[in-house]
């Protein structure tokens, strides 16, 4: 595996509903602007599994519908763009794609993977860095899903038949950035009531307001947003209890931030996130940590997960002298119980034994 992570390729996952402004914001990436040159693959409709060891895993087949070009049968397997970007025809599963893609990844700044219709990229995850291939030459950058202002209210609301959470509250959950596009379709009320919405479901995602997906690309591009130590930058507000703000959380995913100070056993701590992800791995689409455990001295633990795949390891920086050892907790899923989540969590705590 590549030790710099700054030489790795960055891939940004983009979902969201047919209508919200992909194919404008594809039009927008590969004809108007000049800033970035960027590879973007689009699934074309066809199910084919996204890798061997994935089982039940079905994804898209990946290739570029490439707007641009008269026919999606052109000969090459590479067609660059005037603004340096690319579009890339090759068509087969994402291993193959991005595989035939690394000889030529120095060429572009970032990858934009647009997935139609992908509630979960837990798949894609999953394979960009647990397959040596990939993870030797690409990293996941962030996740974005771009909402239809207009919309995304009653796609929020729907109801699906045997009560499980419908593909728009999965692509919010799991976003690092939200697009929320067409807001001039919108009044300003509407705007309000909809980012309140959405922080409600996903408070630690950055909600970026677009119109006609003119979405400024610095800001969702290249910042390592999908990274175990984004949690240190989270605003401290975001772990207040949403209790004492006597705030009713009616929607069936939410986002939930504990903190505490202390030291953590490591067994136990162990300990209980191999029980929770073992009963309630499929409700939990992103996780989070900031860790101190007692016998470490300075060193500083992070860790995200989605699903069950969790990667854990030592911050960048260790806990500076004096800095008070905060453990922070991000949750996002489905059915979540804060009061809970903290008492299991603070019975982790190391406890020194009476003499």
């Amino acid at each position: 595996m590549a030790d710099n992570k700054e030489e790795l390729t960055p891939i940004t996952v983009i979902t969201g509903f047919l209508g919200a402004g992909k194919t404008t914001l594809v039009n927008y990436i590969l004809k108007e602007q000049n800033q970035w040159k960027i590879c973007v693959l689009e699934n074309e409709f066809g199910e084919v599994a996204i890798d061997d060891g994935l089982g039940e895993y079905l994804l898209c087949r990946f290739a570029i519908a490439c707007r641009v070009a008269e026919s999606l049968d052109a000969p090459e397997d590479l067609i660059t763009m005037d603004n340096g970007c690319v579009c890339c025809s090759v068509r087969g599963d994402l291993v193959r794609t991005l595989g035939q893609l690394a000889s030529r990844r120095k060429d572009f700044d970032a990858i934009l993977l647009e997935t139609t219709g992908l509630a979960d990229p837990a798949p894609i995850v999953y394979t960009i860095q647990t397959n040596p291939k990939m993870s030797d030459s690409y990293r996941i950058d962030s996740i974005v899903c771009l909402a239809d202002c207009k919309h995304l209210e009653a796609h929020l609301d729907e109801k699906k038949p045997d009560g499980s959470v419908n593909e728009a509250l999965q692509q919010v959950a799991f976003a690092d950035k939200i697009l929320l596009n067409k807001v001039d379709l919108v009044t300003e009320e509407e705007k309000a009531k909809l980012e309140a919405r959405l922080r409600t479901i996903n408070k630690f995602a950055t909600v970026i307001e677009t119109e006609r997906s003119r979405a400024p690309l610095d800001k969702i591009l290249g910042l390592n947003s999908f990274n175990m130590e984004s949690i240190l930058n989270y605003d401290p507000n975001f772990f207040d209890d949403e209790d004492e703000k006597k705030i009713h959380n009616l929607e069936l995913v939410q986002s939930v931030g504990i903190k505490f100070e202390g030291n953590l056993h490591a067994q136990w701590f162990n300990m209980f996130m191999m029980d929770l992800l073992r009963e309630r791995a499929a409700d939990l689409y992103r996780t989070k940590g900031l860790l101190s455990f007692h016998g470490q001295g300075d060193t500083k633990f992070v860790f995200q997960g989605v699903h069950e795949q969790i990667n854990f390891g030592p911050a960048k920086k260790p806990w500076k002298e004096g800095e008070v050892r905060e453990n922070k907790f991000v949750f996002i899923g489905k059915n979540l119980d804060r009061a809970e989540l903290t008492k299991s969590l603070m019975e982790c705590l190391y406890k020194e034994e009476k003499k």
